[in-house]
């Protein structure tokens, strides 16, 4: 007969032995110790072969025996117990007691009794008995959609073999109501219950009913009390509480608890900011209707008087002056108090690169300065401010990490830190890190994360350790659009984290040597009527001292005359173009830097086999470019480059070829005057006046009639362009403004508005050489990235079809102007995807004469983009061209464009 140390419970059933916390039966195991004293009908023993048992007497373990249906090793249950053969042990007592609370911590078990099995001599043998919680085998949710009922699952961690108990249930129904209340569903209602899995031993299954009802939305706001503000400036101080509305588009009428509790303090931020400090809001009011599902808020306002700055002085300041800290302040006596302005002046903790009074000392060193506006006189409606300021040690970086970091080298990131050990603090240097890791694009640059570790302001020392979370850099690159008259794609692989110095380690290629930061593309364009082959390589910190990107790029294209009318392709007329380049991207310090100074050096042979267009005057021949690229460009967008919320970047570029005009002695005047450029017989052909055959060699006029003297022969137009046009001779400029606003909402919310301007010219240093007819700008439809056969630009301004501004031979001469808002629905690593809706503007022309900028065709219409990282830029947009094409009398009207590898 075994004697129970703790009392024995009954047997339960399933769902109510996994509802049970495991904190109530670990106590209640405990405490049955004093049940037991109560009950001295228990303590009886067989008496055969057994010492009686004595309560209170110490005893030694003998050994311990697991009993029960577990899923453990036996002598890792004793191990985690505490209990070892051989101690001394005290029945009933400590030893006992410790190990059931440290079984009930694991909470793994419903059920933890302890019997003595049989007592010899000084010797106990004991027995755990344990019912194991059971494991989850299975979740279904049902009332969502599918996708939503895999983002739960995601979120929820529920994973199988997971141990089940009431706080499982309880958190998880948690979660979700509150996941949902966010969204304005505010009378969500979850039910969570389990049932045996009856294959599967100890194991359950969980089904979580979701109802989400109906959202609850905001019908009504009354405000009472506003005298100096109007109700409708008071409501608008509420940024993400409004009322329903029919033409409310970017923000809805929902409501969620947290963010109207925000905005109450946002109204009295808003009396603030025009003197009324002591406004506050005395009574409110959520009332929900459950007839219509609404929800009617009533607020009571009491404004108080008007403030004004008085004197202001500061105290503790000893290494800027008081002249100094009032320039960064930006406040005068006599000025309408505002203290949301005062506050930001101090410490805008809104916007972390502010330039405040918290950012100048901590920009210079001074972590551990703090700085505090206190109110110590009030006249009347006058108040008098101290800024007292404690301004500490000189902070210095000690030391340094970088965690996270999986398939990234080190010194990938090291070399972008501005924050390096020994040097003297600097939030702004911090934030500027931030930036450059982000920019890599290596990492999510949202989850970027700075922890300050051993802040220590005896030292003077500061810890920074960055912890990032890698994603995926290389890209199988697809691209897609119609134009020219057929289906244009690139299928291409792009690695943007190679290792070119592990190309010959075998262990290194997982699948690819990677982790060095450089870049790799492989890249093949094609449609019915061209192909093009590129390798390009880029080195970002060429020698690896400094940040000077280097760069090489190979291509080879072959196009063939086609008909884009019929678009019929005649394969034995072909152009083909091969180019070599070689650039190196220079990282200025001045004026700052932001500052990129690039330049290259580029060659191309372009070769023409009985190939004749508009364009190209001479069938057969060929022509070299040999061409410098020079651009200076500032750079400071925010963190993410997928949806930078700040910042702009501007840039202007040349490029030119050598004025071969100037040393060549050509003429190209004179050229239609020189005999070889006339027009003659190459083969006997017969007179059309005579009938009589013409000797090889026979000037020709304009007519086809033979000539005596070449003067009077036409001008083999062919033979002076491939004269002209034998070394190409030209400069081309272009500017560009980019410009990102934060309109509202954070970063992961946040409205954007981007504004963009583009300029470009081509020009001639000779004009009777004329201009090129490559490198020319081509305006209108998604802008395809990377079709370039010729030098081409290829711009885009969507609501027209693909390169119907420009002409057929394109412009030389273009302007375009932008504007988006942009909106993310989701910016995590996996994807990030964001709406836009857009007005564009734009025009090409064929001379600087027939330059208008007031003359463009003009459009708007909205679009959607998904970045994927293994995939890159993905999207759509429907445009509608308020203009006719030139050409035609009509406005365009609505055109869809695939956006497949496009800019940002």
């Amino acid at each position: 007969m075994k004697l129970l140390l703790v009392i024995k419970k009954e047997n339960v059933g399933l769902e109510k032995q996994v509802n049970r916390l495991n904190k109530t039966v670990v106590l209640r195991n405990i405490t049955s110790f004093f049940a037991i004293l109560l009950l001295g009908s228990i303590f009886q023993v067989n008496a055969q072969n057994t010492t009686p048992y004595e309560r209170g007497s110490q005893y030694i373990l003998g050994d311990v025996q697991v009993t029960g249906k577990l899923s453990f090793n036996q002598q890792t249950v004793i191990t985690f117990a505490g209990l070892e053969k051989g101690q001394k042990v005290i029945v009933p007592g400590e030893e006992i007691s410790s190990a059931i609370k440290k079984l009930g911590k694991l909470g793994l078990f419903s059920d933890i009794d302890v019997y003595i099995n049989e007592i010899r001599g000084d010797s106990i043998f004991l027995e755990l008995s344990l019912v194991e919680l059971p494991k989850l085998s299975e979740v279904k949710i049902v009332g969502l959609k599918k996708n939503k009922n895999e983002e739960l699952l995601k979120e929820l961690a529920l994973t199988k073999g997971k141990v089940v108990n009431e706080n499982l249930l309880t958190t998880s129904k948690n979660f979700i109501e509150k996941k949902f209340q966010k969204d304005g569903f505010y009378n969500t209602k979850v039910f969570a219950t389990i049932t045996p899995d009856t294959t599967n031993g100890n194991e359950v299954k969980m089904l979580i009913n979701v109802d989400k009802g109906t959202k609850v939305k905001i019908s009504s706001i009354t405000i009472e009390g506003n005298v100096t503000q109007t109700e409708k400036n008071v409501k608008s101080a509420m940024k993400n509480t409004k009322e329903q509305s029919f033409f409310r588009f970017w923000k809805s009428s929902k409501f969620i608890q947290q963010e109207y509790n925000e905005d109450l303090v946002n109204i009295v931020n808003k009396y603030k900011t025009v003197g009324y400090r002591d406004a506050r809001i005395v009574y409110d009011s959520v009332k929900y209707k459950k007839e219509d599902n609404t929800i009617a808020i009533k607020l009571k306002i009491e404004e108080g008087r008007k403030y004004y700055f008085g004197n202001i002085k500061f105290l503790g300041n000893t290494i800027y002056t008081d002249q100094g800290l009032n320039r960064v302040l930006g406040i005068k006596k006599g000025e309408t108090y505002n203290g949301v302005l005062l506050q930001d002046r101090i410490a805008n903790k809104k916007n972390p690169d502010a330039e405040d009074i918290t950012n100048l000392y901590q920009n210079n060193g001074y972590l551990f300065s703090t700085i505090n506006p206190v109110e110590v006189r009030t006249a009347n409606d006058t108040i008098d401010f101290e800024i007292r300021i404690m301004e500490g040690p000189l902070a210095y970086f000690n030391k340094i990490t970088v965690v996270g970091n999986d398939k990234t080298n080190d010194h990938v990131i090291y070399r972008e830190l501005r924050t390096k050990p020994g040097q003297k603090y600097s939030k702004d240097a911090l934030i500027r890190t931030i930036r450059e890791i982000g920019q890599l694009g290596f990492f999510d640059p949202e989850a970027i994360d700075p922890k300050f570790k051993n802040v220590d302001a005896s030292a003077g020392t500061v810890d920074i350790e960055y912890n990032l979370v890698e994603k995926g850099s290389s890209q199988i690159e697809l691209q897609g659009g119609y134009g020219g008259g057929g289906f244009i794609g690139t299928l291409g692989l792009s690695f943007n984290n190679f290792s070119i110095r592990n190309v010959f380690n075998k262990e290194a290629y997982k699948p690819l040597p990677m982790g060095d930061g450089q870049k790799m593309s492989l890249r093949l364009q094609g449609s019915t009527y061209f192909q093009t082959y590129s390798l390009t390589f880029s080195e970002p910190w060429f020698g690896g001292r400094k940040p000077m990107q280097f760069s090489t790029s190979l291509s080879y294209s072959k196009q063939f005359l086609n008909n884009y009318q019929t678009n019929d392709v005649d394969k034995s007329r072909s152009f083909n173009i091969t180019s070599i380049a070689v650039g190196t991207a220079k990282r200025l310090k001045v004026p700052d830097d932001f500052f990129l100074l690039s330049q290259g050096l580029s060659l191309q042979y372009y070769d023409l086999n009985n190939y004749s267009t508009s364009l190209f005057t001479f069938p057969n021949g060929s022509s070299r470019n040999l061409s410098y690229f020079i651009s200076l460009s500032r750079n400071n967008k925010g963190v993410n480059p997928i949806f930078p919320v700040y910042g702009s970047e501007f840039s202007i570029s040349a490029k030119f070829s050598p004025p071969y005009s100037l040393f060549n002695n050509v003429d190209y005047k004179d050229l239609p005057n020189q005999e070889e450029y006339k027009v003659k017989t190459t083969e006997v052909i017969p007179d059309p006046n005579t009938g009589d055959d013409m000797p090889i060699g026979t000037y020709l006029d304009d007519s086809g009639n033979p000539v005596e003297n070449y003067q009077d022969a036409a001008v083999d137009q062919g033979k002076v362009d491939q004269k002209a046009f034998y070394w190409l001779e030209f400069y081309k400029i272009k500017l560009k403004g980019d410009w990102y606003t934060k309109l509202a909402g954070k970063n992961q919310n946040a409205l954007v508005l981007r504004t963009l301007g583009e300029f470009g010219y081509l020009g001639a240093y000779n004009q009777d050489r004329g201009v090129i007819p490559f490198e020319r700008f081509f305006l209108g439809g998604d802008g395809l990235a990377n079709y370039s056969l010729d030098g081409r630009d290829v711009i885009q301004l969507r609501g027209y079809p693909n390169l119907s501004l420009s002409g057929t031979d394109g412009g030389v001469i273009y302007n375009k102007f932008s504007m988006e808002l942009r909106y993310p629905l989701t910016l995590k690593s996996a994807a990030s995807i964001y709406m836009l809706t857009f007005a564009e503007a734009g025009a090409s022309f064929n001379s600087l004469q027939e330059y208008n900028p007031f003359v463009m065709q003009r459009s708007a219409g909205f679009g959607l983009r998904v970045f994927m990282p293994a995939f890159g830029l993905l999207g759509i947009d429907f445009g509608y061209g308020f203009d006719a094409v030139p050409g035609q009398t009509q406005k365009n009207g609505w055109e869809t464009h695939f956006i497949i590898g496009q800019q940002f």
